[in-house]
């Protein structure tokens, strides 16, 4: 079983797609409007994805799945991912708006798509654990109002990692923000990170120039990777060959 991680899908179809004649899967907020470099990024994701990705694999999804504001809206970006192959496992996003009540967004899910909220998903002696994360204090971007969003923020990370109760061989962790500030200084979810010995992080946000501010592949003993969709031209990038 291999674990991959592609974050940032940024969806947008206004009807469920059909690979099979992708010119009549029309966008609402096509990404190309934004920077060119996006253009035909769900048709690369299908495509890339399917290459590498098999059944029996796991793809983390660390948040900005759609740009639906609604669950009714974000319903055709959710049954794209249950064209794909592999268990589909993934953490909230700034832009999720669509993601409100996790019970009825779990109830309409895909039944090859898991959502973590306040607690995990167990694999064998694997624990995959993860929260939406935030600006870090420190940050040229942090405000005082940010404060309360970061302090629950840390809340639900450690819900998450508290909510393994037996041990794991391993703990990979999703966030969809860097879980530090740009300049690379000790956090709230760092240290977390280090109390409950998590290994590995998958995480996005990071887009174009931004991507500079990217953490370092290791860092306080932990591996660190960047999954943004456009970071990875659209192709899943592989965290573990997990036997």
């Amino acid at each position: 079983m291999n674990i991959y991680a592609i974050g940032d899908l940024h969806l947008s179809f206004t009807a469920t797609p059909d690979p099979d004649n992708w010119q009549n899967s029309l966008e609402y907020k096509p990404m190309s409007e934004i920077n060119e470099f996006w253009t035909g990024h769900a048709i690369r994701i299908y495509e890339n994805w399917r290459r590498i990705v098999h059944p029996c694999d796991v793809v983390l999804v660390p948040g900005d799945f759609s740009w639906a504001m609604r669950l009714d809206e974000a319903r055709s970006d959710l049954d794209f991912l249950g064209l794909l192959p592999g268990l589909i496992i993934g953490v909230q996003g700034n832009h999720d708006y669509w993601w409100q009540s996790i019970s009825r967004v779990r109830a309409v899910l895909p039944p090859n798509v898991r959502l973590i909220r306040n607690d995990h998903i167990r694999l064998g002696e694997l624990a995959i654990c993860g929260t939406r994360g935030w600006l870090c204090p420190n940050s040229r971007y942090f405000r005082p109002e940010d404060m309360k969003i970061y302090q629950r923020e840390l809340i639900r990370l450690e819900n998450s990692l508290k909510s393994v109760k037996t041990a794991a061989r391993e703990i990979i962790v999703m966030t969809h923000y860097m879980p530090t500030n740009e300049k690379h200084e000790y956090s709230g979810f760092i240290e977390l990170f280090q109390r409950y010995g998590v290994q590995k992080v998958a995480y996005g946000h990071l887009h174009a120039k931004a991507c500079r501010f990217r953490l370092p592949d290791r860092a306080w003993d932990i591996s660190f990777h960047l999954v943004s969709a456009d970071y990875l031209s659209f192709t899943p990038r592989l965290i573990t060959d997990w036997s």
